[in-house]
Order: C-alpha cells, then sequence, then structure tokens
C-alpha cells in the first residue's frame, strides 16, 4: 500500500506541476515564468545558506552544552528538505519550500513528529542518562580493566575464581 502511494506521489507531483507551469505560462508569458523559476531559486540557495548556519550553530550549542539536540538536527533536515524544494524547478515544491523556510511552520511540523517519536541520550560513562535526561537507568556497572589487570601474570588479581588460578 504505502509502495502504491509512493509511486502515485511521485507521478501526481511533476503532473501538478507541469500544469501549474502551463498556467502560470500562459498568465504571464513563458520568459517571466522562467524568469521567476529561476528567481525562487536564487532566493532558496540564500535562505538555505543564512538558515542552514543558523540551525548548524543552534546543533553546536546544543552538543556543546550536552542538550540533546533531536530539535536542531529536525530543523537543519527541514531546511536542507526546503532549500532542495526550492532549487527543484517548481511552482508547488516552492510553496511548500518557502513555507518550511518559516520558524512557526518548522516548530509545528517538529510538534508534531515528536509527538510519536520519544529521544533518549544515554550517558557513554555510566551507561544510563544523565541528570534531567530521559532514559534508562544505568542496571548494571562497567569495569574496564587494562591487559596487566588480568590473567596468569597478575596474581594480585581481584577476579580470581574460588579455585584460585
Amino acid at each position: 500500500m504505502l509502495r502504491l502511494i509512493l509511486i502515485l506521489f511521485l507521478l501526481a507531483v511533476p503532473i501538478a506541476e507541469i500544469a501549474v507551469f502551463m498556467m502560470v505560462g500562459e498568465a504571464i508569458g513563458v520568459l517571466p515564468t522562467i524568469a521567476l523559476v529561476i528567481i525562487t531559486a536564487v532566493i532558496g540557495a540564500y535562505l538555505l545558506k543564512q538558515q542552514g548556519l543558523q540551525a548548524f550553530q543552534r546543533l553546536q550549542d546544543d552538543i556543546r552544552e550536552r542538550r540533546v539536540p533531536a530539535a536542531s538536527i529536525g530543523h537543519a533536515l527541514t531546511i536542507a528538505i526546503a532549500g532542495v524544494l526550492l532549487l527543484t524547478p517548481g511552482f508547488i515544491t516552492d510553496t511548500v519550500g518557502f513555507l518550511l523556510f518559516i520558524p512557526a511552520v518548522r516548530e509545528g511540523l517538529w510538534r508534531s513528529i515528536t509527538r510519536s517519536v520519544k529521544v533518549y541520550r544515554v550517558d557513554p560513562a555510566t551507561g544510563g542518562g544523565g541528570p534531567g535526561w530521559p532514559g534508562p537507568e544505568p542496571t548494571r556497572r562497567t569495569i574496564d580493566l587494562d591487559q596487566g589487570d588480568y590473567g596468569p601474570s597478575n596474581p594480585n588479581t581481584p577476579w580470581k575464581g574460588s579455585g584460585g588460578q
């Protein structure tokens, strides 16, 4: 079923774009239509650069401050998709791309996605979530040994079995 929907979508979008191109071309002419497509691509490239750098900065800030960067990654991904849509010729894709560059639209989209997704951060040092982080608490302690801490070469190892070494 999902495959059928995807195929129909991949067929419907180009057909709709062609129809809109024909209507806009008939209304304003061929050259202004082509100029409009080029202008939206240039504006899209500018917005992608500007907002993409801001999204990258937010991602770095989240990592530096040890916050889960899920929202920053979601916004950066949405901005990248918006840029691709604006660089793709077509008025429908341009409209969706411009909408995705609006922070309130991205935030609403992110909220709708996060309703069904739970993000956990696991602290590699403890194996569990850190303070204030959702996630599983550590259930066991990890002991990291060097090669010299075990085996026949170390008679003082605390890991001797009841039968000794």
